[in-house]
């Protein structure tokens, strides 16, 4: 029996593809990890009580950063090819931490029991999806717009509902919400995983790839955690 031909090139590609789609899972691990360690520490700190005061007394400072936040993202986005990737991956983990200071407040309004177990299952959720986007022999791509298209509208959905305050409405955006970052998050890994085999993980260009590769995860993760929160969560 002959031996099965292998392609050097072709394991060259698939070793290759591997090596870029760790970097990007470790630094949107890395990413989470900053951001939920930021997140319960001023609660574990100053306490429920005195932190919801310094928020109260805050609040346009808070509002003022989450504005900052999507600034940092677009500009990211826009800027990464002009950066060294150093600093794409310094700013990536500088919004890591900002995030992190923005969700704090998740530990006043809801338990720290259904913040964990929600954490869990999203984990779980986002874990399963990314597998499936990876394997799946499915053209996700025919998707991506309508799925951009569905986020949008859901954000509208979202600015209308700040005047309605209704909760029915609330609970259906939340659904939807799961369910569009479910299929972004398949979306964006198989994307990912195409684009992997003809990038040099190693150059100046990988290196910008995998941040953003990582900071497009990372959002998925962590606005399908939000959502589930509005869920599943438990208010005190």
């Amino acid at each position: 029996m002959q031996p099965i031909p292998v392609i050097e090139g072709t394991v060259d590609s698939v070793v290759e593809s591997r090596t870029f789609l760790i970097k990007v899972y470790m630094w949107m691990s890395f990413g989470l990890f900053i951001t939920a360690g930021i997140s319960i520490a001023p609660i574990l700190v100053l306490g429920e009580s005195t932190y919801l005061n310094l928020l109260v007394e805050n609040i346009y400072i808070f509002y003022g950063l989450l504005v900052f936040e999507l600034l940092l993202v677009w500009g990211l986005s826009a800027m990464i090819h002009k950066i060294p990737s150093i600093l794409g991956i310094l700013i990536f983990l500088f919004y890591s931490f900002l995030n992190g200071i923005t969700l704090s407040p998740i530990f006043i309004i809801y338990t720290g029991g259904s913040i964990f177990s929600t954490f869990a299952v999203c984990a779980m959720m986002f874990g399963g999806t990314s597998i499936i986007g990876y394997i799946t022999k499915m053209d996700l791509s025919k998707f991506g717009a309508y799925l951009m298209m569905a986020l949008f509208g859901l954000i509208g959905a979202m600015l209308v509902n700040l005047f309605l305050n209704s909760d029915k409405m609330s609970w259906i955006i939340s659904f939807i919400g799961v369910i569009i970052f479910v299929g972004l998050t398949a979306y964006d890994t198989q994307k990912l995983k195409n684009m992997s085999g003809s990038i040099d993980s190693v150059s100046e260009e990988g290196r910008k790839a995998s941040i953003m590769g990582a900071l497009t995860l990372y959002l998925d993760f962590i606005n399908l955690f939000l959502f589930l929160l509005r869920l599943l969560g438990k208010r005190k």
